[in-house]
């Protein structure tokens, strides 16, 4: 056997082991939100033998999903707009601007990164409740926004390093003004990156928790996720109502990155270079 034939072999051995380690939380979550409660806690790795689709129903009924799934929309959806608009433009200058000033700030974006939320939880929580924005969505996309523009501008400002300096010169000679260069040439060829990081500052959005829980604590306002915590009960947990409501919550996403994965991994490669 050859040496590059045992390597193919290797590669998908390795393959299958980390799919079927990714997939199988799925496929258990799935299975056991078709069981009731007793059947989960005798088996939870065996089959459902009668389907019990009634969870379902009573999940989006007793956690009030659908008004939840749409503000969850409407949270995720705000912070990827807040999030391109100011991360394209700040990636743009950090790309294109030499000087040691500019490095320290990039490193402070990055630096930012590995900051816990729960450091500034309190004191942001103080201030949002002195301006009256506690169970506001707006001011939770902005505060996604805020955690999650770091990353953004990071991942952006390989997509700007990346494109050639000679074009905006082209279009400096042509008489574009440093907006216009940006809208025209650089925008453009920004948006696999920018697609990419809709999709993973969406995701992180949809499932974030700590702050949603902290921000968001009205019926009128309160996400998918804030609602699946609240099917825990003190004494006793309908395991079967609540796995059905996790799988239904999950769903959206996982149709979505499905949908597009293939763009999503074009654009992570797409940006790949030294910076």
């Amino acid at each position: 056997m050859t040496a590059d034939r045992l390597n193919k072999i290797f590669s998908l051995a390795l393959i299958g082991v980390a799919s079927f380690a990714s997939l199988l939380p799925i496929a258990l979550a799935v299975m056991n939100a078709l069981k009731t409660t007793v059947e989960i806690s005798t088996n939870p790795l065996a089959p459902p033998t009668t389907f019990h689709v009634e969870n379902f129903t009573s999940a989006w009924k007793s956690a009030a999903l659908g008004p939840s799934l749409l503000h969850s929309a409407e949270v995720a959806g705000l912070t990827i707009l807040l999030v391109c608009l100011t991360a394209a433009p700040c990636a743009y200058v950090l790309a294109r601007q030499r000087g040691r000033g500019w490095r320290l700030l990039t490193f402070y974006f990055m630096a930012s990164i590995t900051v816990p939320v729960q450091l500034y939880l309190y004191p942001l929580y103080f201030i949002f409740a002195k301006l009256g924005l506690v169970n506001s969505i707006p001011a939770v996309a902005l505060i996604y926004t805020a955690i999650f523009s770091p990353f953004a501008i990071f991942l952006l400002r390989t997509y700007v390093i990346s494109i050639p300096f000679a074009l905006e010169e082209a279009a400096k000679v042509d008489g574009a003004t440093p907006w216009q260069m940006f809208f025209y040439v650089i925008l453009p060829m920004m948006r696999p990156g920018l697609l990419t990081v809709a999709i993973i500052v969406g995701l992180n959005a949809w499932n974030e928790f700590v702050i949603a829980v902290t921000f968001l604590q009205d019926d009128s306002t309160v996400t998918a996720i804030v609602k699946f915590y609240n099917l825990t009960g003190q004494y006793s947990t309908d395991w079967g109502q609540m796995l059905a409501a996790a799988v239904t919550i999950v769903l959206p996403v996982v149709l979505v990155f499905v949908f597009l994965q293939r763009r999503f991994i074009d654009g992570m490669t797409a940006g790949a270079v030294k910076s």
